[in-house]
């Protein structure tokens, strides 16, 4: 059994404590442990999956940091709703968001990510960025960000994934589990895998790039949601 099948997500009440106390120092420390890699992931994201003037919904969207990109990729004529677990994290990317003085319209709200308040298809754009690694049922999120996802629009996720190569493998998971005896420094991470659900869903796969550190990469995901709904 790999470590995506064995490795539980927290409950949501222990995720919403932790991402609290992260909130101020979370932008930092999540740069460090990736290298980088974490604001790679949403660059690529936004350039392949946004489009100007678009709705979009950034799901999990934490400090703010990828509805930022998308915020000035859709323009005055777009929208952007930030949508996260935590309010603390939401105070501060409705923090980061006033300093850049952002023209597109811009909501904040706050909630289950598995359990999201909007309608069938009502964003053109859908983002997650590190946020179905937390989550307890990662498949069931990303089938619940595809349902607002109008037909012919795009989702883009980025999560955690497991590395290539046995020995690597091997020692991540060793990493891993010693990250897991300190909850602010894992945050509730870890390797997932929903490209599967997704297709049996009728999603079309755009973009599929795997980037980042050997011992804890992320794949990036880029689909389509079909015009005729299939």
């Amino acid at each position: 059994m790999d470590a995506t099948a064995a490795r539980p997500g927290l409950p949501i009440g222990r995720l919403k404590a932790i991402y609290a106390r992260l909130a101020r120092r979370y932008d930092w420390q999540h740069r460090l442990l990736t290298l980088g890699a974490d604001e790679r992931g949403r660059r690529l994201l936004v350039h392949h999956a946004v489009r100007p003037g678009d709705r979009v919904l950034d799901c999990g969207a934490g400090t703010g940091s990828t509805g930022l990109h998308a915020a000035r990729r859709v323009g005055p004529r777009g929208t952007v709703t930030f949508f996260d677990l935590s309010e603390e994290m939401l105070a501060v990317a409705k923090a980061k968001t006033t300093a850049a003085g952002l023209e597109p319209p811009l909501r904040f709200e706050s909630g289950d990510l598995t359990h999201l308040p909007y309608a069938d298809g009502a964003f053109d754009a859908v983002l997650s960025t590190y946020s179905l690694c937390p989550v307890y049922d990662p498949a069931d999120g990303a089938r619940e960000l595809y349902r607002v996802t109008r037909p012919g629009g795009r989702l883009g996720i980025a999560h955690s994934t497991e590395p290539g190569g046995t020995l690597v493998r091997r020692l991540a998971h060793i990493v891993e589990a010693l990250a897991w005896q300190w909850p602010a420094l894992s945050m509730g991470c870890r390797a997932v895998e929903v490209l599967p659900a997704l297709e049996a869903a009728g999603a079309r796969l755009v973009l599929d790039r795997t980037i980042g550190v050997p011992l804890w990469p992320f794949r990036i995901l880029v689909l389509e949601k079909p015009a005729d709904g299939t």
